[in-house]
């Protein structure tokens, strides 16, 4: 049996409540759950010291014990400092797609040759 410790959504429409709890992964995000290890509030400010509440020892039990935790529940943790997460960084991710890469070096080398004619041009009118 494969466990997450994850969030489970509560509260109502526009106002997320979350449990951060110890679920098997074949469960519903809300479902049947192992253990209950604590609770978040995105809603509250980031200061407030009830927007994050839970038990270190049980998360890090559990971690021991194998349970792996999900994208925003390590976040959580790393923040508590119980788990550390390795920061992401893909650089791939932000360069321009194939057509725009084209486009810019067509205006590049259109620019280039404006300047090149531009450059020819000035002699010649001295």
């Amino acid at each position: 049996m494969s466990l997450k410790i994850r969030l489970s959504r509560g509260g109502a429409k526009k106002r997320p409540f979350y449990r951060i709890v110890v679920a098997d992964a074949r469960m519903p995000r809300d479902g049947r759950f192992v253990e209950k290890i604590g609770t978040f509030d995105p809603v509250k400010a980031k200061d407030d010291a009830t927007r994050l509440v839970l038990d270190v020892e049980k998360a890090k039990a559990w971690l021991a014990k194998g349970a792996q935790p999900t994208d925003r529940v390590l976040r959580l943790l790393d923040g508590l400092g119980v788990a550390k997460r390795e920061a992401q960084n893909n650089p791939q991710k932000a360069l321009p797609k194939k057509k725009a890469q084209e486009r810019s070096a067509a205006a590049s080398a259109a620019a280039e040759k404006a300047a090149a004619t531009a450059a020819a041009a000035a002699p010649a009118a001295e």
